[in-house]
């Protein structure tokens, strides 16, 4: 029997603390099955020389929002844009061009964040100076809030002053209560009815750019958080999207897709099934796990707050007044009713899922904490670990209990660069030391999970993993208690082995351990011990044994160099 691929002369960086590391590693079947001396003598079909190159497990982002990037990719992007004038000068040139479009006539743009403007958000009379009678979304990077014009809030039945707040959500107003544009959290579902649902083909189209931007970056699974409705879903089909592009060849990474707890819905079974809660699901009683190796269902994603950034997370003591903004009592607030939240999660665990609970400050994490133990304590624990998503404020005394109920977390490291100087201003030096932990997780026994939030941050995996190291903001400040730095090989197994475990696939994943799936990354040296990690670069991508990437450098030999029988590639 010939392996189907061999890498040989290679660091390979292996994350399996039984064998930390090798030079050569074969596969066969899409699978890992042996390392340097248990390869001696064994056959490829195909042979690759890495040259020294390193190698690591695939990466994992663990948290991201794959459909939303990709739609990004195609709309205006204004990310870059440093001042409300130039950011106008983009959407008069989008204007003028026809950019953004989609349906009927929308402007569409992503990636704006008042950090970018010295905390300033765009004047709506200016914008609707713009774009005159065409609607405009332009969402806000976190993702919980977006900037409108009053084409959009009239079309919405939403530009009255006496227009009601939805609930978990705010229409932001001036003085004479004359809509600013900002719309937050819920609210943001007022202009979304009118945009959704995207077509399956939009949906497809979206995944394909996005995974194959993934793929470059050296990314080989991740964990789609969101899907199927509220302000975060695209489409009640969604999953569909996602099962179309897997089929046709256009989804570029392994996936697992948060439904959100919205799309789940009272379920009548055998009154046994679940005992003491009426239970709510998808159709056919599918849940978390459910799926194949490169598509399934993950946990059921929840929101119980809004975020830092845009200061609605629930946090114990209210938000430090800074700049233009007095938060004089402004704690942030819930999703929904507390009461409510518990009885929906209680419904959806009992039906056999997992929760993902966005938490984001501690007093949301209080409730995910109490919550989430209770459901465990009744229905037992779940394959794939609950997970609070984010645990951006976390105090000291809600470590341990993290750490005992089995709870994995998902900060971003990738927030600290754009959003650590907005989010230092916010909290103030006595609660900054809650921000964002790491270390100190790790320390606690809580898994920690590699991700991005991607589009709300900058997604790349290597850049992350320095964040983690080095903890810079774009001041050059280092963000939250320097304490929680993580080393090099910590930071690579928060998207590898960390994440893996994270997403209940430390099983098959996260490790290049014979047996597990040959996803695996190559990069032009090893980042435990490089003095800048988000220098070095993807060579190639790897699912199953199958490059999904490989970079201009990632060069073939001469066919004259090859033995019969093989194919030999070389760095």
């Amino acid at each position: 029997m010939k392996l189907d691929l061999l890498l040989r002369n290679a660091d390979i960086i292996t994350m399996d603390p039984d064998r930390p590391s090798a030079s050569s590693l074969g596969i066969w079947q899409g699978r890992i099955v042996g390392l340097d001396e248990d390869l001696s003598g064994v056959d490829a079909l195909e042979v690759l020389d890495l040259g020294g190159a390193t190698v690591t497990p695939g990466f994992i982002d663990a948290h991201c929002h794959t459909t939303w990037f990709g739609l990004g990719l195609a709309e205006l992007d204004v990310s870059g844009a440093r001042g409300l004038e130039e950011l106008y000068g983009l959407l008069r040139d989008a204007v003028t061009d026809g950019g953004g479009t989609k349906g009927e006539g929308w402007l569409f743009a992503t990636g704006f964040s008042q950090t970018q403007h010295g905390g300033l958000f765009p004047d709506i009379a200016e914008l609707d100076r713009i774009t005159g009678e065409r609607p405009l979304f332009m969402r806000h990077n976190s993702g919980h809030m977006a900037v409108v014009n009053t084409a959009a809030l009239r079309l919405a039945g939403a530009h009255s002053p006496s227009f009601p707040d939805p609930d978990g959500g705010a229409i932001v107003r001036d003085a004479a209560g004359r809509p600013t544009g900002l719309v937050q959290e819920t609210a943001q579902e007022l202009i979304q009815q009118l945009i959704l649902p995207y077509s399956l083909e939009d949906i497809e189209a979206a995944l394909e750019r996005a995974t194959a931007y993934y793929a470059s970056e050296g990314i080989t699974s991740f964990t789609e958080a969101g899907v199927g409705g509220g302000w975060i879903g695209h489409s009640p089909a969604e999953l569909a999207a996602y099962q179309r592009a897997a089929g046709n060849g256009r989804l570029h990474a392994r996936a697992q897709v948060m439904p959100v707890l919205d799309v789940l819905h009272p379920l009548d079974g055998h009154s046994s099934d679940s005992p003491g809660a009426a239970p709510t699901g998808l159709d056919l009683g599918i849940s978390t796990g459910f799926g194949s190796g490169f598509l399934s269902l993950g946990p059921a994603k929840v929101f119980l707050d809004g975020s830092l950034l845009g200061e609605t997370a629930a946090v114990s003591h209210e938000f430090c007044s800074h700049g233009h903004k007095d938060n004089r009592g402004n704690v942030g607030y819930f999703q929904a009713d507390p009461a409510q939240l518990r009885e929906r999660i209680e419904s959806a665990y009992a039906a056999g899922w997992s929760i993902a609970a966005h938490a984001i400050g501690d007093r949301a994490i209080d409730l995910a904490l109490d919550i989430l133990s209770d459901c465990q304590a009744t229905y037992g624990p779940r394959r794939v670990p609950n997970r609070i998503e984010h645990a951006s404020m976390t105090r000291p005394e809600q470590l341990d209990r993290l750490a005992e109920a089995g709870i994995a977390v998902t900060p971003q490291a990738s927030f600290f660069r754009d959003g650590g100087d907005g989010m230092t201003d916010s909290l103030g030096p006595d609660r900054l030391p809650w921000a964002y932990r790491a270390a100190s997780f790790l320390e606690a026994g809580v898994t920690l999970a590699g991700s991005s939030d991607r589009p709300v941050a900058d997604g790349n995996v290597l850049r992350g993993m320095q964040a983690f190291v080095d903890r810079r903001t774009e001041s050059g400040a280092v963000f939250g208690n320097p304490a929680e730095r993580l080393t090099p090989l910590q930071a690579l197994a928060a998207y590898t082995s960390g994440a893996a475990e994270a997403t209940g696939s430390l099983d098959v994943k996260g490790t290049l351990t014979p047996g597990k799936l040959a996803d695996f990354t190559v990069l032009s040296a090893s980042p435990l011990d490089a003095p800048d990690i988000s220098a070095l670069r993807v060579l190639a991508t790897a699912v199953g044994g199958r490059f999904t990437y490989q970079s201009t450098d990632f060069h073939t030999a001469p066919a004259s160099l090859v033995p019969a029988g093989q194919s030999h590639h070389s760095l």
